[in-house]
């Protein structure tokens, strides 16, 4: 990931004054859906225009996309109304029809980033390409395995690259369709800040009354841009239901989402401060489900102790813990005294849980 700083030039070509937006329905469903939904979104801050045509269903049986039957839609969208076009891709066919009908924007999903030989595949169907390729991470938070599939096409001499941040999946349930695991995002970010970032608030939402806290939360880390699903009637939509919203919401949320930039000499230390601030909110929401998770453990062992009839308090476990707390702290910048606090308040919180538990 040598000469990152090359990534950044098909962004900083399209000359915005706002974060890129990519929106659109998640499955082309018919001819008048496409181009209506179209029509509503080409005088906005919307640049490209995604549209599902291939979609890969968890489960067979359910709606798989209309095939290249929608390329030919999205043609129309340009002709139409302007805006460039984008579509998923995971497959050496998917990339010859894309590129047959001068798709724009071409993005790998999270299902298909988990596979070396697919991104392999469609690297080297699309080696040299002038064409936007972005690379969803992949399902599982593994950073490597999202860098290797752009290494992979880096290698295949696609310079127009980035990456989609759409969340991980996860056995515990959570507020979440996909855990965002920020610092992940972050991480990525800090390594090669000169690769384009977009968040996917759509399916890491999975709801559609949540997309526009996660699109600001991605906007005060400093994210690039947002693809966010969008349709004309969501309730009546063939696929992923749940998390699109209008178009008349869509305009309206790019309108309310504040771009944390200031105009004045300080300008740099208020983004920097804010981008800082943005990511301990993203570690203290984590804290408190952690501790909400850790305490739900709680609840079983006082369950367990209630059925053998066995004290709260144990001092020898207790002790056990905060010497190895201590130590762990000490290893993490982090003083005694801090430990010693947070762990009393901790255990106490703990013991008020089992005791609820074993006093009924």
């Amino acid at each position: 990931m040598e000469n990152t700083k090359e990534l950044r030039t098909w962004l900083d070509d399209l000359k915005l004054d706002h974060p890129l937006v990519i929106a659109g329905p998640c499955s082309a469903e018919t001819e008048e859906q496409v181009l209506g939904i179209a029509h509503q979104l080409k005088d906005t801050d919307v640049s490209y225009y995604r549209a599902g045509i291939w979609k890969p269903r968890t489960r067979p049986g359910m709606f798989e996309g209309v095939g290249a039957l929608g390329l030919k839609w999205l043609q129309k969208v340009k002709e139409e109304t302007g805006l460039k076009t984008a579509t998923e891709v995971a497959n050496r066919a998917h990339v010859e029809l894309a590129l047959e009908h001068d798709i724009d924007l071409l993005w790998i999903g999270a299902r298909s980033t988990v596979s070396p030989f697919i991104v392999q595949e469609i690297a080297d169907a699309l080696k040299g390409t002038d064409k936007i390729v972005l690379v969803k991470n992949p399902v599982n938070p593994d950073l490597a395995l999202w860098l290797g599939a752009v290494e992979r096409l880096a290698t295949a001499d696609i310079k127009n690259l980035g990456v989609i941040h759409r969340g991980f999946s996860t056995y515990d349930k959570s507020k979440y369709r996909n855990n965002p695991e920020w610092q992940l995002a972050i991480e990525l970010q800090t390594k090669f800040p000169d690769l384009p970032l977009i968040n996917d608030p759509s399916h890491i939402t999975g709801k559609r009354d949540m997309i526009f806290d996660v699109s600001q939360t991605a906007l005060d880390l400093n994210f690039d841009g947002l693809m966010i699903e969008t349709h004309s009637n969501p309730d009546a939509a063939w696929s992923d239901a749940a998390q699109q919203v209008t178009p008349k919401t869509l305009i309206q949320m790019m309108i309310d989402l504040k771009i944390r930039k200031e105009s004045d000499p300080e300008a740099e230390y208020n983004t920097n401060l804010n981008n800082l601030r943005a990511q301990i909110d993203v570690v203290d929401n984590q804290l408190i489900e952690m501790m909400g998770k850790r305490m739900k453990i709680a609840d079983s062992i006082g369950g367990l102790k209630k059925q053998k009839n066995v004290a709260v308090l144990q001092s020898k476990r207790w002790n056990e813990i905060l010497g190895n707390m201590v130590l762990e702290g000490e290893q993490n910048g982090l003083s005694e005294e801090f430990i010693l606090k947070m762990f009393k308040a901790i255990h106490q919180e703990s013991i008020n849980h089992q005791e609820k538990v074993i006093n009924g």
